[in-house]
């Protein structure tokens, strides 16, 4: 009788063990005993102790740059696409580490200084651009000092006889990637059109891309800001002109000068301003290409038109840059910019910022793909400073991070 009971009792345990399990399954709750944290504690041990410990030099480089991408901002876009256990594509990468984003001036760093600091090793003022503190904001005579005056990744890899290039969601003479190729006292100065009422004789950013080293070396230029590099550009309701950044109206084309530029130096070239003709383009016999692809940024990933007539994703103009970039045997420089990540944070549409922050994922994870033959290219995944995404109350698990219920106050 006793044995019955016991059996019984067991029998009890398993039924209330498998009701509890489905019931929690079935109303969106967890049942995850310690059995099941100590397997997955020992499978990340094993994944940590057996870590296979490159030692030779990285022959290229992509850093993919999230632009205003904290911590928060990745933790609510891992929710989003995989849950709260999942691992967006970068999670995945072997080593993390955090940085301290203050410029020289202020606590509170832009885009201009930290992209400077990433990309020319020297943190600097506000607001200035590939220069360090010795220049002030919108000093444009101190700007000029060769002494102030610094190289970024993209020179030293010219140098060294690597291709290189940069892509972004943003105008290609916004904060960041101009950060790779100017030296500006004042990140406005993307065309001329800002740069009224100042003393020197400083070029803008978009005159620095296209007539100036390193920038007329650069392998692949592909973003937004075809209203900074032609004058009176045409807006459109797919495509309008952007009113909060530089209208060039001196008679430029910058773009046409690109290509004088590729046609007299003999260079094989290829400018597209489409999904599809960013697809036509011959990646194997093309070593140059220029992509303006709107007047101002490009559009967010949720809102952007997916047709061949449309702007590309993040995701396939890192796929063509590295498809041109990894035939040069020096190997190549690749930045990648998720830059409306920030943009949809400033205009306070935490959808789009986790959307951006996904389809920079999708990028990354396609490169990994795509250099994985090769196995010589170091990647790195970072931000260039954070914004003010705070995820409030205390949600079931499971909830939709973008909609808001089953919120418990905790007392």
């Amino acid at each position: 009788m006793k044995t019955q009971w016991i059996v019984l009792g067991a029998l009890s345990v398993i039924l209330s063990g498998l009701l509890i399990a489905y019931y929690c399954e079935a109303n969106g709750d967890y049942f995850e005993d310690k059995n099941h944290w100590f397997t997955s504690a020992r499978s990340e041990l094993k994944l940590a102790l057996n870590l296979e410990i490159k030692n030779q030099h990285a022959k290229s480089a992509i850093l993919f740059v999230g632009d205003g991408m904290g911590p928060n901002t990745v933790t609510a876009s891992r929710i989003l696409k995989h849950g709260e256990s999942g691992l967006l594509a970068f999670e995945k990468f072997p080593h993390i580490g955090l940085l301290k984003t203050y410029c020289v001036d202020k606590q509170v760093p832009d885009s201009a200084s930290t992209a400077t600091a990433l990309f020319c090793g020297s943190k600097t003022n506000y607001e200035t651009l590939g220069v360090d503190a010795n220049v002030e904001l919108k000093d444009c005579m101190a700007s000029m000092q060769p002494q102030s005056r610094l190289e970024s990744i993209i020179s030293w890899a010219q140098k060294n006889g690597k291709s290189t290039g940069f892509v972004t969601t943003t105008r290609v003479t916004h904060a960041t990637p101009s950060a790779l190729y100017s030296h500006t006292a004042d990140r406005r100065w993307e065309c001329e059109a800002k740069m009224n009422n100042i003393t020197g004789d400083c070029e803008d950013i978009a005159v620095q891309l296209v007539r100036r080293e390193p920038g007329r070396n650069i392998n692949v230029i592909m973003g937004g800001g075809r209203q900074c590099m032609v004058s009176n550009s045409n807006g459109s309701d797919a495509d309008p002109i952007d009113t909060w950044a530089c209208f060039s109206k001196d008679g430029r084309n910058l773009i046409s000068e690109w290509k004088t530029d590729k046609e007299e130096r003999k260079l094989q070239y290829a400018v597209v301003q489409n999904t599809g003709e960013l697809q036509n383009v011959d990646t194997s016999n093309t070593d140059y290409v220029l992509g303006i692809f709107a007047n101002g940024h490009l559009k967010y990933e949720v809102e952007r038109d997916k047709s061949l007539k449309g702007m590309p994703s993040l995701k396939s103009m890192t796929d063509a840059a590295i498809k041109i970039l990894q035939k040069n045997k020096n190997g190549y420089i690749l930045v990648v910019e998720g830059g409306l990540i920030d943009q949809a944070h400033h205009r306070g549409t935490a959808s789009r910022a986790l959307f951006e922050t996904l389809a920079l994922d999708d990028a990354v994870a396609s490169a990994v793909e795509l250099t994985k033959p090769q196995d010589d290219t170091l990647i790195v995944v970072t931000s260039d400073h954070s914004h003010t995404l705070s995820i409030n109350g205390y949600p079931k698990r499971g909830n939709h991070i973008l909609v808001s219920r089953s919120i418990h106050i905790h007392t």
